[in-house]
């Protein structure tokens, strides 16, 4: 009787025990976010999706959003290093365009200042025109911008972002001087689209993401993506198929605050991650047409440190540094 008893306690210790493991642990308790740019833009819009991702996955109990825009994202990041520190519930969104508005605006503060967690994914952009531009295809814009370059008006983000990086880079490859290229720069995705929609800007490039649902109702027309490779669910081919060896990219990730333990860094690191696993996270890699590349922790760092070398390089290059 006795060792029934016993026997019996054992194995509701043991089915207690696998309840508990199996219920997610709130690695974080409201985690806040904060996005470097308005509300509705790219850093805004990954935040968003990650903070209802980690709730999904069980890894945040609940998630806010503050947004900073200006400086390519330097100013948010200011704010986010000085009120931090020490909070492993605190998330910043970073991105290539932030490193280089570090590059161009040198401020007091910067990525050093905060502790890396994760890539998440690369956007690759796409060069579009409303649809009743007479550009049909990349040629025909290529063509003009060629024998008249300050006639092809092109809009984006601000002044040496992975936007405009990209189409000075293009237009190297043109052997089209960087000081003919007419670039508007914007400050939100909001504007540049609407002046894109009116005909004041004759070709706008951004990540698919932004532009996606003006693409998918047929107001926009992609003529080329600044992908490696083809990306599925964007019908256009890319800078490099069409014999113009130029990528347009750019990655997002996450920091955490300054002074987190060892400890802290992980537990944040493992929740990252497992919201990546969740079905708003993946239906969100496929509307928005991520591509997914996790990278954690130091390796992460390394890359933005790789990434700060590059893009100082290519801002030389192009005339803008």
């Amino acid at each position: 009787m006795f060792a029934s008893v016993h026997s019996f306690r054992r194995c509701v210790a043991v089915a207690l025990a696998a309840v508990v493991f199996a219920t997610p642990a709130f690695a974080l308790d409201t985690v806040k976010f904060m996005a470097p740019g308005s509300v509705g833009g790219g850093y805004d819009q990954t935040a968003r999706v990650l903070g209802k991702a980690m709730v999904e996955a069980g890894t945040a109990k609940s998630a806010t959003f503050e947004n900073k825009g200006g400086a390519g994202g330097t100013l948010g990041l200011a704010q986010f290093a000085n009120s931090t520190k020490g909070d492993p519930n605190a998330l910043l969104v970073v991105g290539a365009i932030m490193v280089a508005g570090i590059e161009q605006n040198k401020p007091q503060i910067s990525l050093k200042d905060v502790t890396p967690i994760a890539r998440l994914f690369t956007e690759y952009n796409v060069i579009a025109v409303r649809k009743e531009s007479p550009y049909k295809t990349l040629d025909d814009l290529i063509k003009d911008f060629k024998a008249k370059p300050t006639s092809v008006t092109f809009g984006g983000g601000s002044k040496g972002s992975i936007d405009h990086i990209g189409i000075a880079e293009l237009a190297s490859k043109l052997d089209v001087p960087v000081n003919k290229v007419n670039y508007v720069a914007f400050a939100g995705g909001g504007e540049v689209v609407a002046q894109a929609l009116g005909g004041q800007i004759k070709v706008i490039t951004g990540g698919y993401a932004e532009l996606g649902q003006y693409i998918k109702n047929g107001q926009f027309r992609v003529l080329a993506i600044g992908a490696p490779n083809r990306v599925e669910g964007i019908d256009a081919p890319t800078l490099k198929e069409s014999g113009y060896d130029v990528t347009i990219g750019n990655w997002r990730g996450v920091y955490g605050a300054a002074n987190l333990t060892p400890e802290q860094r992980h537990a944040v690191i493992e929740a990252v991650v497992a919201a990546t696993k969740s079905k708003t996270w993946q239906d969100n890699i496929q509307t928005n047409a991520w591509s997914p590349s996790i990278l954690t922790g130091d390796d992460f760092g390394k890359f933005v440190d790789e990434e700060h070398v590059r893009l100082r390089a290519m801002l030389v290059k192009v005339g803008l540094l």
